[in-house]
């Protein structure tokens, strides 16, 4: 199987590209099996409405026989007899309809589910171009749909053909029936035939939607390369995505050395890693990471810690786990308040004597 380039479509369609096939309306269904469903639906609230349809029929029709020679009379009322029978009608009618209306809706839920596809209502331009409309006409896939019809239709005609050669076989016998006898028999056959074509029917339907199945998932196959392309797509170009996060490591690298002089006191290894740390006893609950570096980046906070007066205190463990435990931003672990608390004082002491000694 391969596209309109040679490309071998290997590839089952991805997620996304049957959502977006099915927001564009595009999904696996027969109209066959809607068809049948009608059907159905028409010959079941006929049978079981047939005696209050019948009925209904029955006395309209005496109604109208009774007023024959005072309709004359009557002709100016015309807009008010429409009305009573287009009401008759209506409510006579009504189970068979509602029924219908109902059957239509749950046989396209139960085959596609319920999703609203505004871009599938939406109006095309290219549908009123002529050259596509013959293009389409004459497409494979129209040929398809021809052959189908045709094969259903022979189909069904064959077996009617059967059923009624048989009905015709067993309607020699009228002659010695009683007119109830033959309208009874008339409506047996009629009832056997409607059936038996249904189950008919019926067949064609799930042999239709099994094969509209599998013609769509053949359709949503995709190649390699466009797999491939989808995925870029929605996780990004590798180099792109780099290129942003380089720029989000610069942003956060500015807005950290901005911070630094801020700060209270910078632990490190001494040479590979660099901590600062900022604390108000008065309103922090635990002491925070500002800043902290590896390598080049923990010498380049040491020297804004020079340049502004900020002790630097060497401390190769609790920097470690400082620096891998705490992002810039997050308040110390319990683990870590001793540690942290014994570097703090002394920093504060160190504090107080040099301003004792200026003193």
């Amino acid at each position: 199987m391969a596209d309109q380039d040679g490309k071998e479509k290997t590839e089952q369609p991805t997620g996304k590209k049957l959502d977006d096939a099915r927001n564009k309306g595009q999904v696996a269904r027969s109209r066959e099996v809607n068809s049948v469903a009608v059907f159905g639906t028409g010959f079941t609230m006929l049978y079981l409405f047939q005696s209050f349809i019948g009925s209904q029929i029955k006395t309209f029709t005496v109604s109208i026989f009774d007023s024959l020679d005072t309709f004359p009379n009557r002709i100016s009322m015309i807009n008010t007899f429409a009305t009573d029978w287009f009401i008759f009608f209506t409510v006579t009618l009504a189970p068979v309809m509602i029924g219908l209306i109902i059957i239509i809706f749950a046989s396209n839920i139960a085959q596609v589910g319920i999703k609203l596809s505004p871009q599938a209502l939406g109006f095309k331009f290219d549908k009123l171009n002529v050259f596509n409309g013959i293009k389409n006409l004459i497409s494979a896939k129209s040929l398809a749909e021809v052959l189908k019809s045709i094969a259903k239709l022979l189909l069904t005609g064959g077996f009617t053909y059967y059923v009624l050669d048989d009905l015709i076989g067993s309607a020699m016998e009228l002659e010695s029936f009683s007119v109830n006898q033959i309208l009874v028999f008339m409506l047996d056959s009629a009832f056997a035939l409607i059936w038996k074509i249904g189950l008919v029917y019926l067949a064609i339907a799930a042999a239709d939607f099994a094969w509209e199945k599998f013609k769509f998932k053949k359709d949503m196959m995709m190649t390699k390369e466009e797999v491939k392309e989808e995925w870029k797509q929605q996780e990004g170009d590798p180099q792109i995505k780099s290129r942003i996060k380089k720029l989000m490591y610069e942003a956060s690298k500015r807005r950290m050395m901005k911070d630094l002089p801020k700060a209270d006191v910078v632990i490190t290894n001494p040479t590979h890693y660099a901590v600062a740390l900022k604390y108000d006893m008065h309103k922090d609950p635990a002491p925070t990471v500002i800043a902290k570096g590896v390598d080049e980046l923990a010498q380049k906070i040491k020297e804004v810690a020079r340049k502004n007066n900020i002790p630097i205190q060497e401390n190769r463990e609790l920097a470690r786990a400082l620096y891998k435990m705490c992002d810039v931003g997050d308040k110390i672990p319990g683990s870590l308040f001793k540690s942290v608390a014994e570097v703090l004082a002394y920093v504060y002491n160190l504090k107080k004597s040099k301003k004792k000694s200026i003193v």
